[in-house]
């Protein structure tokens, strides 16, 4: 799930890290559809290495489609994850490693957040069936008619969880998919498939960065190795921080929400013109690098390290694991201000944050303790924000609605508006001093007439006695309407931040305990101090623990870390993922038992069950400040492993062979194609019959490291591979191979470096135009695509002329550059065109309106090694930069009217058209006049500006 906001907060913040890629597509001839071919370079002008799809941002979007019909049934859902897959592949065209991860069986800490994602997604569903048929209910009582219902199955997307029929079928359609491209598609023949589906623990995200992680450690190793992840997950970009590899690329689809108009005056946004303050820009758009970067250290700076450190703050702010400190909120710049803090406070601490995803929490406590001693100022700032929030909107409906409404009062005859385009004759004014009374007094009459009437209204109010007062309001005031309101219904805040005593309310709502229980508060900071440490260690590391949790719906207060030192040890040792039906049991509400087998879905439902108490049929939801309810906290309860485990060993028996077999733990699958190194030694170990585990040959493999094992149902050559799916084909021969692959071993304890690899090339940095120095390496360009040293293109005389003739064809004159004049002084000078052919020199002939004949003039000539073109006296600056830029483009504008260069027999297509201008307005043959149009004009003022 990740960070809440903040690919949009970075996004905004570093706007320039956002690159548009180019996507080729594929065409269609005579109704055959020709793919795209992904054996030429890639479009982008980068080659990727490895891809690694993240599954589960691809399942959703494919199953349930949020900007399109979805999908009619199961078969469907597949075709449309290959789709995709296909449009990935096509985009970024990896040459080594296409790594697929769907997520498996999670850590107990990321169960609790799918609990509560779950468990909301079917109390909305439940919530909206009944809405609706309120409605209907309703409609059909007042006399409407609406269409009979349809009986529709609804999908339940929470089938997209390891152990249901819906993820093991997602396998064996993938192993197919796999196995069709390997043995047709050019474009996959030589790279090396890893399918980790969802029988393979850990979520599909952190599978790939310990795939990452294990193979960097390995020493073949290629420290340029060019990555690209594919997810939606904010997360992924500090997991891609974190492997510390120099060239690291995340692809995503692009989100364009309602994007704020600036103010008219700063050009920020936020606000309106007319709340503008003045104040000065926040500073934006310094890169991490810059923004890390500390002077007069202590201790050497390493701009490594500090990354690690920047990694480990954004946890404060949320996650999958955590609740964020309510001091901390992403939208108000937390993050920034942590990241000043800690400038702040390194020369105090001595040291960096952490090392290797282990936390120095000493030095963490100097952070909280800086962040604590202005949390008042925050909770009240953001009261403060709020309701001038409230304020400018309630100010903007009042506007609106003015709008709406038109005009109080509209003159009449010749003053009165008259519709754009209309001929009609205005009807004369009689008097004009009496006209010119009645729209200054009207609109002011009218405005008195309201208040007058408001104040009566308030004064039969006050005079209305008590008892009856109510009854007199309700009977002559109206109600007042929600647009009219002094602001939005708010949800009851109990707490109040923003008030004093707001710790005290915060224990006693929240925990249900006094802010005097000491004992209670550092419990509760222990709990999140070791979920700051497993957090860390998971992006690092791997799995601390699959079984540690946060206990608790709420974060402490930055206040509260105090001797936070020795809060926190090590992790148990040697723990074990839940079982895929186990998790299912643990993160499903009752609402998707049909998921599970019929036994274990009775302890969801019956009352004797004595686990019935984790599955509420209703549940309730605290706001915590937020206004949404989807913004709130579930107030769920935690699962016991202990006595989830003690009711489902009672209906283990129970399983079928099916079910035992979807239950279990699997392994990652590694695919080549016939045409790879490494087929040859895979097919052998089948032909050999090798049981036991074999190591990877990193020299036919890219320096990829493992183990290989013989697959149960594994792809062969040779051989046909049936497809799951009717409106697909089977493969009569495949040419590819499967075998089961295992990430390299290491000892226990040992720890994976987060450091650039000896070797690593730093990709060249990109700055804005103001972060530019002019010394550095000549005018700064934008960067165009992924690569940064991509030449800029120019559009030769054939590009000039298709776009003069597409473009503004019904224009009288020709193109929009045929309109600009060129300086008097281009008749000086020679020119000889440089064409291939071969072309003459001639002489182009331009009426001169002040002559009155045509006056023959030559162009200069540009050399290939001339810099900069002469500069001309009679031309402005624009029209020199466009010649100093492009001469090609010059010369092509030059020859935009009758003259031009010809061949014998051969005519231009510019000509071609003028004449089919000339044919329309009945004077062909006849001389042009004026700059490319049919009207006599006097010669533009010798001016740099034309009128």
């Amino acid at each position: 799930m990740g960070v809440p906001a903040f690919f949009r907060w970075l996004s905004r913040k570093y706007p320039s890290i956002i690159v548009h890629c180019v996507e080729e597509k594929g065409k269609e001839c005579n109704g055959v559809r020709i793919p795209v071919d992904t054996t030429k370079p890639n479009p982008n002008e980068v080659e990727f290495d490895n891809l690694y799809l993240d599954m589960n941002g691809i399942i959703h979007p494919c199953t349930h489609p949020e900007d399109k019909p979805a999908p009619k049934n199961e078969d469907e859902m597949m075709v449309a994850i290959f789709e995709y897959i296909d449009r990935l592949f096509n985009i970024v065209r990896p040459r080594r490693v296409l790594y697929m991860a769907i997520d498996g069986v999670a850590p107990r800490a990321k169960m609790n957040q799918q609990r509560s994602r779950r468990f909301r997604a079917s109390k909305e569903g439940v919530e909206l069936v009944d809405e609706k048929q309120r409605m209907r209910e309703e409609i059909i009582q007042r006399g409407g008619y609406l269409p009979p219902e349809e009986i529709k199955e609804r999908f339940d997307s929470n089938c997209i969880t390891p152990g249901t029929e819906f993820m093991d079928n997602l396998a064996h359609c993938l192993r197919y998919y796999v196995a069709e491209r390997l043995s047709n598609d050019p474009g996959w023949k030589n790279v090396v498939v890893f399918l980790s589906d969802a029988s393979v623990p850990g979520e599909g995200e952190h599978k790939i960065m310990d795939y990452i992680r294990r193979q960097r450690a390995q020493p073949n190793h290629d420290p340029n190795t060019h990555h690209c992840l594919c997810g939606a997950d904010a997360d992924l970009i500090m997991l891609g921080l974190a492997t510390h590899e120099p060239n690291f690329t995340i692809i995503r689809e692009e989100f364009k929400p309602n994007k704020p108009r600036p103010c008219s005056l700063c050009g920020q946004t936020g606000h309106e013109m007319k709340d503008c303050q003045g104040v000065a820009r926040e500073k934006q758009g310094q890169y991490l690098e810059r923004e890390l970067t500390m002077a007069s250290l202590p201790f050497p700076f390493d701009f490594e390290r500090s990354v690690d450190d920047w990694v480990f703050m954004c946890f404060f702010v949320g996650n999958d694991f955590l609740p964020h400190l309510p001091s901390l909120e992403i939208r108000e710049g937390a993050i920034d201000r942590l990241v000043n803090i800690y400038k702040d406070v390194v020369h105090k601490t001595g040291g960096y944050l952490t090392q290797n995803g282990y936390v120095n929490l000493e030095r963490v406590e100097m952070i909280m303790q800086a962040v604590g001693v202005a949390e008042d100022n925050i909770f009240k700032k953001r009261k403060e924000d709020e309701e001038n929030f409230r304020r400018r909107n309630k100010e903007k409906r009042k506007r609106m609605k003015v709008e709406q409404q038109g005009p109080a009062y509209l003159t009449t005859g010749q003053f009165a508006p008259q519709a754009l385009g209309r001929r009609d004759v205005p009807e004369p004014i009689q008097n004009a001093r009496h006209q010119a009374y009645d729209m200054r007094m009207n609109p002011r009459e009218q405005n008195n007439k309201n208040a007058a009437q408001s104040l009566k209204a308030m004064l039969r109010n006050e005079g209305s006695s008590s008892s009856g007062a109510n009854e007199s309001q309700d009977r002559r005031a109206p109600k007042r309407k929600a647009e009219d309101s002094d602001s939005d219904p708010e949800p009851e805040d109990n707490v109040r931040l923003w008030e004093d005593g707001w710790k005290q309310r915060y224990y006693k709502n929240k925990f249900d305990v006094d802010v005097t229980d000491s004992d209670f508060r550092k419990k509760v900071v222990q709990s999140y101090v070791e979920g700051l440490c497993w957090v860390l260690r998971y992006y690092y590391q791997g799995c601390a623990s699959w079984k540690w949790y946060f206990p608790f719906h709420y974060a402490p207060f930055a206040s509260d870390f105090k001797d936070i030192k020795e809060m926190f040890t090590e992790f148990e040792k040697d723990t074990m993922p839940f079982k895929p039906l186990e998790q299912l049991m643990s993160v499903f509400p009752a609402a998707s038992g049909n998921f599970l087998p019929p036994t274990w879905r009775n302890l969801m439902v019956s009352p004797e069950s004595s686990i019935i108490d984790f599955y509420p049929d209703d549940f309730a939801i605290d706001l915590n400040g937020k206004k949404y309810a989807w913004q709130g906290v579930a107030l769920l309860p935690f699962v016991d492993e202990r006595r989830l485990r003690a009711a489902l060993a009672e209906v283990y028996p129970d399983l079928t062979p099916e079910e035992a077999r979807r239950n279990s733990l699997g392994s990652d699958v590694l695919f080549v194609g016939k045409s790879h190194p490494l087929f040859d030694f895979i097919h052998e170990l089948y032909q050999d019959e090798c049981n036991k585990g074999t190591v990877v040959p990193p020299e036919l493999c890219f320096g990829i490291q493992g183990l290989l094992n013989l697959d149960n149902n594994p792809v062969l050559p040779d051989k046909p591979v049936k497809s799951p799916i009717p409106t697909l084909r089977d493969i009569s021969q495949s040419t590819a191979v499967s075998v089961k692959f295992k990430d390299p071993e290491f000892a226990v304890g040992y720890v994976f470096k987060a450091v650039l690899l000896p070797g690593a090339k730093i990709p060249t940095k990109v700055l804005k135009p103001g972060d530019w120095e002019r010394g550095n390496r000549g005018p700064w360009r934008p960067q165009l695509g992924f690569n940064p040293n991509r030449q800029q293109a120019h559009l030769d005389q054939s590009g000039f002329r298709a776009l003069g003739h597409s473009l503004n064809r019904n224009q009288q004159g020709g193109g929009q550059y045929s309109n600009t004049p060129p300086p008097g002084t281009y008749h000086q000078g020679s020119y000889r065109a440089q064409h291939a052919g071969g072309h003459r020199g001639f002489q182009h002939s331009r009426p001169n309106p002040q002559l009155g004949a045509s006056q023959p003039y030559q162009q200069p000539q540009f050399s290939r090694h001339q810099q900069q073109p002469p500069q001309y006296a009679g031309g402005g600056h624009g029209w020199n930069r466009v010649v100093q830029s492009q001469p090609s483009a010059y010369q092509q504008n030059a020859n935009r009217d009758r003259g031009g260069p010809r061949h014998a027999g051969y005519q231009q297509p510019h000509d071609y058209w003028q004449d089919r201008q000339d044919d329309r307005r009945g004077n062909r043959g006849q001389p042009q006049q004026g700059y490319g149009s049919s009207r006599s004009y006097p010669p533009p003022p010798p001016s740099r500006r034309w009128n």
